[in-house]
């Protein structure tokens, strides 16, 4: 499930949204009121229930050998959730809104990791069920890991040269 040429996606678990108003997140860095969205790239870490911890890792140019082969293995992407998550990540009922693009700005900085419009956005038709989340992972090429905490690899990760995003993370299990 990714957006076509001039689209954003939204992922959510409502059905029955019918305009994005710009708000404030809870989880924002920022103060301004704002709609999200992603790009193709980052599609795959919306993936996933709303409230699932996730450590993401991913090859990038300045990655080395070493790390790739102790955090990624034969994989060029991997997605980490605890083992608590799979009965939700097996039956959540996700939907993806097809955004226009143009009032999107990336956000982000070196690398812009979202999308976001200081202004309404209406969807350009209904939403659209992302279906089989596992399946999803599988036909992209991206290795699922199960863990039962997910700290351990987000330390090794965040000291490495992979690419890496966390997200949801203080929904995680305690640190052991």
């Amino acid at each position: 499930m990714r957006p076509g040429p001039g689209e954003v996606l939204h992922f959510s678990e409502d059905p029955t949204i019918t305009v994005f108003t710009p708000h404030v997140a809870a989880t924002a860095r920022q103060p301004d009121a704002l709609v999200w969205a992603v790009d193709a790239p980052r599609s795959p870490d919306y993936w996933f229930p709303r409230r699932c911890p996730r450590a993401m890792a991913w090859r990038e140019p300045q990655t080395t050998a070493a790390d790739a082969d102790r955090i990624l293995g034969a994989a060029d992407r991997v997605h980490a959730v605890e083992y608590t998550w799979l009965p939700r990540l097996q039956s959540v009922r996700l939907y993806a809104y097809r955004l226009p693009a143009a009032p999107f700005a990336p956000i982000g900085d070196p690398v812009p990791h979202a999308h976001a419009a200081r202004v309404p956005v209406r969807p350009l038709g209904p939403p659209e069920p992302v279906g089989d989340l596992l399946e999803l992972h599988r036909a992209a090429g991206i290795e699922l890991r199960l863990l039962d905490n997910v700290w351990p690899f987000w330390d090794r990760v965040t000291a490495s040269t992979v690419g890496f995003s966390g997200i949801r993370l203080a929904n995680a299990a305690p640190r052991p």
